[in-house]
C-alpha cells in the first residue's frame, strides 16, 4: 500500500511556510502609507545589490528590454519609467533574474545579496505587497517540493486531497493580503494564477511520477473529476504568456493530454505511444488546436522541437518527418531560424558522416582542423569548460580511467568558454596531454555544429566517421 503521511509531516510544511511568511505579514502593515497612485503615469524601480556579479540591472517586459541602469559606487541603481504598462516584468542581474510586478505610481525598492539571491531579496515601497507575496510563494514552492514528491506515491483521491489542501492554504494567505491591500484586478489575476497553475501542474505530473515510483501495476483509472480544473484553463492569456508557473503548466498539460490522446485514439495498448516521433507529433497537433496566442504558441512549439531534437536522437528519416510537420503547423514561428539551425546541425552529425570541419587551437597557438584530428582508427571527442571546475574534474577522472583501459583509443578534449591563459593553466596544473587538448574560441559555431548537449555528451568515431554523436561519456567502458 502507498505510504500515507502523518499529521506531523503535513504540519512541517505549514510551519516552514509560516516562518517564511512572517516578513510578508509584517510588510503588509506598512503599506497603509502608500501614496495615491491613481493620477500617476510613471513608476520607479531602484535598489541595492550586495556582492554584485556584474555592473548592471536590466528590466524586461516579456522578451523586450525596457531599461537598464549601471550600479553606482555604493552598488545602487535607479530606474525612472515615465510611462509603464501595468503587469509582470523581470529584472536581470546576470546570471540571476527574478519577477517584479509594476503598476503606474509604484515606487519600488529592492535589496538583495547575490550569494543568496532569492532568499535575500526584499521588496519595499509602493507596490511591495504583491511582489513580496509572489516571492514568498516562489520560496515556499521550492521548500514544499520534496514533500510533494512523496505525495506521488499516494492513490489518486489521497493525492488530490493533499494538493488541494496546500493550494487552499495559499488562497487563504492571498485573501488576508487582499483584506489589507487594495490589489488591482491584474495583480490579483497574477497572484491567483501563481497559485493555481503551480498546483495544477502537480496533477498533470501525477500519472507519470506515480507509475515511476510504484511500477506498472500502480496505474489507476483517473476520473474526470481528477482533472476537474481543466475546464477553467485559458490557453490564450496574454497577461501570463511569460509567467513561469503558467508556461510550465502548459508544457505538462500538453504532454499529458497528448499521451492520453495517443493511448486512446491510436490504440497502441496499455497507454504506450508507438514512438517518440509519434508522441511528439501529437504534441504539435494539440498545440495547433488549442493555443492561438502567438507568443505562447511559438514558445510551446519551440519547446516540443527542442525537446525532441535534443533528447530523442532519432534517425534521419524521423527527424525529417518531424521538421516537416513542425513547418506545416508553425512555419512562421519566431524561433524558426534557431530550430532549423539545430535540425541541420543534428542531420550533419548522423552516424556514418564525417565530423564537421571546424577550426580549433592547439596548445602551441596554432589553428588545426578538427576533421584531421579525428581521422584515425578509434576516437572519442569530449568537451569541457574552465567555468565548471567540478564537472571538469569529474570528466578528467573518467578520461584517465578510460585511457588506462583502452590504449588504442584517442580521447580528444575540446575546451570552450575559457580564455587561452586560463585554459593553458588548467592543462599545466592537471598535467593533461597537450597533444590531445584543443580549444574553440567560437562557442556558437561549436555548439551549432556539434550540438554540445547534454552536459556529459561525447562523440565516438571510427576510421574518421561518426559512430554516435550523442554518446554519454560516463557510459563508456
Amino acid at each position: 500500500m502507498p505510504k500515507l503521511f502523518s499529521r506531523f509531516e503535513d504540519t512541517k510544511v505549514i510551519f516552514a511556510y509560516m516562518r517564511k511568511i512572517t516578513f510578508y505579514l509584517f510588510a503588509v502593515i506598512l503599506v497603509g502609507c502608500q501614496v495615491d497612485k491613481k493620477s500617476a503615469q510613471s513608476a520607479s524601480f531602484s535598489g541595492e545589490i550586495v556582492n554584485p556579479t556584474n555592473n548592471y540591472v536590466v528590466l524586461y517586459k516579456d522578451e523586450v528590454i525596457i531599461d537598464s541602469a549601471k550600479l553606482d559606487e555604493n552598488n545602487r541603481f535607479s530606474l525612472k519609467l515615465d510611462s509603464i504598462q501595468e503587469g509582470l516584468y523581470h529584472f536581470d542581474h546576470h546570471p540571476e533574474l527574478q519577477y517584479v510586478y509594476l503598476e503606474k505610481g509604484d515606487s519600488l525598492t529592492i535589496r538583495l545579496n547575490t550569494s543568496d539571491f532569492d532568499e535575500s531579496l526584499v521588496f519595499s515601497g509602493t507596490g511591495e505587497g504583491i511582489n513580496n507575496f509572489l516571492l514568498e510563494m516562489f520560496l515556499t514552492y521550492e521548500e514544499e517540493e520534496p514533500t510533494i514528491n512523496n505525495f506521488y506515491e499516494l492513490e489518486p483521491e489521497a493525492f488530490s486531497n493533499k494538493i488541494d489542501s496546500l493550494r487552499q492554504s495559499k488562497f487563504q494567505l492571498l485573501t488576508e493580503l487582499e483584506n489589507d491591500i487594495a490589489l488591482s484586478e491584474k495583480a490579483m489575476e497574477i497572484a491567483r494564477a501563481n497559485i493555481d497553475y503551480t498546483y495544477y501542474a502537480y496533477y498533470e505530473k501525477y500519472p507519470f511520477k506515480h507509475r515511476r515510483k510504484l511500477g506498472e501495476k500502480s496505474i489507476h483509472e483517473l476520473s474526470n473529476n481528477f482533472y476537474r480544473y481543466r475546464k477553467n484553463i485559458d490557453y490564450n492569456n496574454t497577461n501570463l504568456t511569460y509567467f513561469r508557473p503558467y508556461y510550465n503548466y502548459m508544457i505538462y498539460n500538453i504532454g499529458n493530454m497528448s499521451y492520453m490522446d495517443c493511448a486512446e485514439e491510436c490504440k497502441h495498448g496499455q497507454g504506450k505511444t508507438k514512438s517518440p516521433l509519434h508522441y511528439n507529433l501529437h504534441k504539435l497537433k494539440l498545440i495547433d488546436s488549442l493555443v492561438k496566442e502567438n507568443s505562447l504558441r511559438d514558445n510551446l512549439f519551440r519547446n516540443v522541437a527542442m525537446d525532441y531534437l535534443l533528447k530523442v536522437h532519432d534517425n534521419k528519416e524521423n527527424n525529417n518527418f518531424f521538421i516537416e510537420d513542425f513547418h506545416k503547423r508553425s512555419g512562421n514561428n519566431k524561433h524558426i531560424e534557431e530550430i532549423d539551425g539545430l535540425y541541420r546541425g543534428i542531420q550533419n552529425i548522423q552516424p556514418g558522416n564525417q565530423i564537421p570541419d571546424l577550426e580549433l587551437w592547439n596548445t602551441d597557438g596554432e589553428k588545426v582542423s578538427l576533421r584531421e584530428l579525428t581521422n584515425s582508427k578509434n576516437v572519442v571527442l569530449y568537451f569541457w569548460t574552465g567555468t565548471q571546475k567540478r564537472q571538469f574534474e569529474n570528466i578528467n577522472r573518467k578520461i584517465q580511467e578510460l585511457q588506462a583501459k583502452n590504449k588504442d583509443v584517442r580521447y580528444i578534449g575540446v575546451n570552450y568558454k575559457t580564455e587561452q591563459p586560463q585554459w593553458m593553466g588548467i592543462i599545466e596544473n592537471y598535467r593533461l596531454d597537450k597533444n590531445l587538448q584543443f580549444r574553440s574560441d567560437n562557442f556558437e559555431q561549436l555548439t551549432n555544429a556539434l550540438i554540445i548537449y547534454p552536459l556529459n555528451k561525447c562523440i565516438t568515431m571510427k576510421d574518421g566517421a561518426i559512430v554516435d554523436a550523442f554518446d554519454n561519456l560516463y557510459s563508456l567502458k
